[in-house]
């Protein structure tokens, strides 16, 4: 299955702005109550700043022509009322929703996070870490800033040009004609434009992806840039990835601000429209000067929100195309599905392949029609030139990747039907680049093992004796408090592997998978190791993956890994003799 979200936006046919405004309602679908609170808090203050043009007018007309001023301050201290309740709801619709933006964000987040945890490991093969984290990070602050600062002015825009427009009409239909037809030009621009907008934010939010991608990959191989003095390639890279955000960014703000001055434009020709119309009509008596007064305002009221539309509709674009990156990660599903349970035989093997075959997205066949069985209790060994497909054989093992024909069973059962707990319970798997936590030693041994979460440093100390595994744990100087910073960074890569191989000796799997686990560590802690592997439960499986043949003298079988093939290799001479052929014939 191609996980690859950038192929898949390509792929996919983008949806409208109607349809992925309906999806983000759907997942703020709690937030009814403070966002129907929001909108009423919003028309309040949008009326109120509505009828305060009209009551200028009826009292310019009322009191001010007719040197009425007693009129004039009690229509004054009315306005000023109006105008603090004015005060009191801008705050109150700030707060509320300020409040939805935050939760929304922290609702998207935790979606997005949660997702991610569901997705298989061919998803995070095919996507940059740097792009994710900006989707998680960025775009969803993109969305929480809609939401909290813009909708609001957004709503109270249009709500404010409602009631100006019904205003213009309903005081006189012939000018208020006059004045909104600038505004059916402006609605026609602006959905022609629109799609164009998004793209560009889109085009722009992808490239802070990668240029997100590009600074975590030089920060996460750091080491090797200075060790083969390679500063030069990064920097050009990362030269390349910042000009490439620098001209899509330039080109989104450009398209951005595209509507400001076209909006300003035909609202200064409304407002030349009402007054020159408004003056004839003065001059033939069929309007008079505080209905003018009155009518301007209503204009200004009219075109002033489309012009603070104008920026807050490309605020609303940037959203929208953040929250299409957001949604692809969404709406995927992980193709390791679990199947109907299924009855096993007794007496089955401990794991069996029957006529697998195996090839990554987009790529060729690795592993072709490949049948053999392991035995409980048995320790087997998986050797042969680099390529050949042994850690392939064994992340399916371990349902790291569905095969993509045939089966593997787990205790004569389709691995399939097993729980994701269940299964890391009974397989356990030491990776060549084991991951660490920041945290302590003991954060990072119980990692993912329920069973012994709650044990205090004295119990787990306990536990760890009798595991035999004392005397690994004694290289590290703090012992089970002993920091570890992020991805164990400060660690050797022996000792990260030391803290993987305690981590999954605890889980008591029962099928234990050691791909190239000691390739890093040094003999003396390599014979501990050893020694330790010989006091496991004896109903354990062990698959040691190795290019060392001291690690593979003592397996039960030997199976030659090479071109997609898996046989047995029979006797430990002939496997070395073959797996001496394969390194030259490769």
């Amino acid at each position: 299955m191609n996980y690859n979200l950038n192929k898949l936006a390509d792929d996919k046919k983008k949806p409208s702005t109607i349809a992925s405004l309906k999806r983000l309602l759907q997942l703020i679908a709690n937030e009814r109550r403070p966002l129907l609170l929001a909108l009423i808090v919003i028309l309040v203050n949008s009326g109120l700043n509505l009828l305060g043009p009209y009551l200028i007018g009826h009292t310019i007309d009322t009191y001010v022509v007719t040197k009425r001023y007693h009129g004039v301050l009690v229509f004054s201290a009315i306005l000023l009322s109006m105008y603090l309740i004015v005060l009191l709801t801008s705050y109150l619709q700030t707060k509320l929703m300020g409040s939805v933006g935050q939760r929304l964000l922290f609702t998207l987040r935790n979606a997005i996070f949660n997702k991610l945890q569901q997705l298989p490991v061919a998803f995070f093969n095919q996507n940059k870490a740097g792009d994710l984290i900006s989707r998680v990070n960025n775009d969803t602050d993109k969305l929480n800033q809609f939401f909290s600062q813009a909708l609001t002015q957004f709503i109270s825009s249009i709500a404010t040009m409602t009631g100006a427009g019904i205003f213009l009409l309903v005081i006189h239909v012939e000018l208020g004609l006059a004045a909104l037809c600038p505004a059916a030009i402006i609605l026609v621009f602006t959905k022609i434009i629109s799609p164009w907008l998004k793209k560009k934010n889109a085009v722009n939010l992808k490239s802070v992806g990668g240029m997100s991608a590009e600074i975590q990959e030089s920060l996460d191989n750091f080491k090797v840039i200075v060790a083969f003095n390679r500063r030069d390639y990064f920097r050009k890279r990362f030269d390349e990835a910042n000009r490439a955000n620098y001209r899509t960014a330039i080109q989104a703000g450009l398209a951005n601000n595209i509507f400001l001055p076209v909006y300003s434009l035909f609202s200064s020709l409304a407002q030349l429209v009402v007054l020159t119309f408004g003056i004839y009509l003065i001059s033939k008596g069929q309007f008079t000067v505080g209905l003018l007064v009155s009518y301007l305002a209503y204009c200004v009221s009219f075109y002033n929100p489309l012009r603070q539309l104008a920026s807050l509709w490309s605020s609303f674009q940037v959203a929208m195309a953040g929250w299409d990156r957001i949604s692809q990660i969404l709406s995927l599903e992980t193709n390791l599905t679990i199947i109907q349970k299924e009855t096993s035989t007794m007496n089955n093997p401990v794991l069996e392949f029957k006529h697998v075959h195996f090839a990554y997205p987009g790529g060729k066949e690795i592993l072709h029609d490949i049948n053999f069985s392991l035995e409980s209790g048995k320790t087997y060994a998986l050797v042969g030139p680099t390529g050949g497909g042994k850690t392939t054989a064994a992340s399916l093992m371990a349902r790291l990747y569905d095969p993509t024909a045939g089966t593997v069973l787990l205790n004569g059962r389709d691995i399939r039907t097993f729980e994701a707990a269940e299964r890391s319970q009974k397989i356990g798997f030491i990776l060549q680049e084991p991951f660490l936590f920041s945290g302590t030693v003991k954060e990072n041994i119980l990692y993912g093992n329920p069973a012994y979460q709650d044990y205090s440093g004295e119990q787990l100390q306990e536990l760890v004796q009798a595991k035999g595994l004392g005397e690994l744990l004694s290289i590290f100087d703090g012992g089970l408090e002993t920091q570890v910073s992020s991805n164990g960074d400060d660690l050797s890569l022996g000792l990260k592997q030391v803290i993987a191989f305690i981590r999954a000796v605890l889980r008591n799997p029962d099928v234990l998978i050691l791909d190239e686990a000691t390739a890093n560590i040094d003999t003396v802690t390599e014979q501990l190791l050893e020694k330790i592997l010989q006091q496991l439960p004896q109903e354990t499986t062990l698959v040691i993956i190795a290019h060392r043949l001291n690690t593979i003298e003592n397996a039960d079988e030997i199976f030659f890994v090479n071109l997609g093939e898996v046989t047995r290799a029979g006797s430990f001479n002939e496997a070395v003799e073959r797996l001496m052929h394969g390194k030259s014939a490769s």
